[in-house]
């Protein structure tokens, strides 16, 4: 893949926010679903992306399996993509937007920026361990 530098932050409400360089997520409006390819992959299960002959299309990946399962059982998330020169963003209550993706700035990098809260009623336990997180992640690199 094209990302090579993938950050997780613990923030102090208690949030976990992940950041990489890949390329974003598409963010165009995708035909089929009537509504933002990034939307699609945040809020549908099994949604990924792949472009074909130029266009985005829905697809099972490592985006949509997990991504939108985050969002579901979250009672808040937001994300940010670095596409385009531009910073798009969207928010989520419990994977319901809150609002369309809109245009927030601009920027010279890409990738993404995923924030979200885990929902306490679903989760026993929703205060994380650096030490945890930090071995899995190794396990994982």
């Amino acid at each position: 893949g094209y990302c090579d530098h993938i950050e997780v932050f613990i923030n102090e409400d208690n949030s976990i926010t992940v950041q990489d360089n890949g390329r974003g997520i598409p963010v165009d409006f995708h035909e089929k679903e009537q509504k933002s390819a990034l939307e699609v992959v945040m809020t549908v299960l099994h949604a990924g992306g792949k472009f074909d002959k130029g266009s985005y299309k829905v697809s099972g990946g490592l985006h949509g399996g997990g991504v939108s399962c985050v969002n579901a059982l979250s009672t808040h998330m937001k994300t940010n993509v670095f596409r385009n020169g531009k910073i798009y963003q969207q928010e989520y209550s419990c994977g319901k937007p809150l609002y369309s993706v809109k245009e927030v700035g601009e920027c010279d990098r890409t990738g993404c920026r995923q924030t979200f809260w885990p929902d306490g009623s679903i989760f026993t336990v929703t205060t994380y361990k650096y030490e945890t997180l930090q071995n899995r992640l190794r396990e994982l690199a």
